[in-house]
């Protein structure tokens, strides 16, 4: 069974129906003791990182997300998600998990693409990533895939190593991080279409070493 985490986030049935559509069972949920028996977990969100931060302290589940980590069963953090596991947020000025070490960070105000036309923040739509490291989870994505994204922020991290892709929005920004048992997406793969649909199959298939 694969826990998705229910934190009042949203989003998470979208998450639950890719997850079956790839064959996969799964179940939303914030009880702690579920998440706990659960062969791995999904951390997605959308929203403000202080009013999620506050939500996962309140249900207890900031420890449980930590407690999974420990116990080496794969997590997947989503958007939101993987911007909690930093360290601390630009946004509301919020402390994080500190799963992986380094801020989230808000794209400037004054973003230009290559040929200095302005950019829209958020960045919203569709766009590929950069691969820096082989991983599992993204052994199937090809060249050219496209994954949708919508976010303000992204995640910085202190050490390159947790740099597993990144992508380009007037600039290079990580949006695939991870380390071990933990790999996180600043895109949403369930919106993704099939190659968001491939990773998803992947990280359910996915066995750290």
């Amino acid at each position: 069974m694969i826990a998705i985490i229910d934190y009042d986030a949203g989003n998470l049935a979208s998450v639950a129906h890719a997850v079956t559509n790839i064959g996969f069972d799964c179940t939303i949920t914030n009880d702690l003791k579920i998440i706990e028996k659960a062969e791995r977990v999904i951390f997605p969100g959308v929203g403000a990182a202080g009013a999620a931060m506050d939500s996962l302290n309140r249900l207890g589940l900031d420890s449980a997300i930590k407690k999974t980590v420990a116990s080496g069963k794969p997590l997947l953090g989503i958007c939101l998600g993987t911007q909690i596991i930093m360290s601390f947020s630009e946004e509301n000025n919020t402390k994080c998990l500190d799963i992986i070490e380094g801020n989230v960070k808000a794209f400037p105000k004054d973003i230009l693409s290559s040929d200095n036309r302005p950019l829209k923040i958020p960045h919203m739509g569709w766009n590929s990533f950069k691969r820096i490291v082989d991983h599992p989870v993204i052994e199937a994505v090809n060249r050219d895939d496209e994954f949708y994204f919508v976010h303000s922020y992204y995640p910085d991290p202190v050490d390159e190593k947790h740099v597993i892709g990144t992508s380009h929005h007037g600039i290079i920004f990580p949006s695939i991080i991870g380390f071990n048992n933990v790999i996180a997406t600043q895109f949403h793969p369930e919106k993704s279409g099939r190659p968001g649909l491939n990773l998803l199959k992947n990280f359910c298939e996915w066995q750290p070493c």
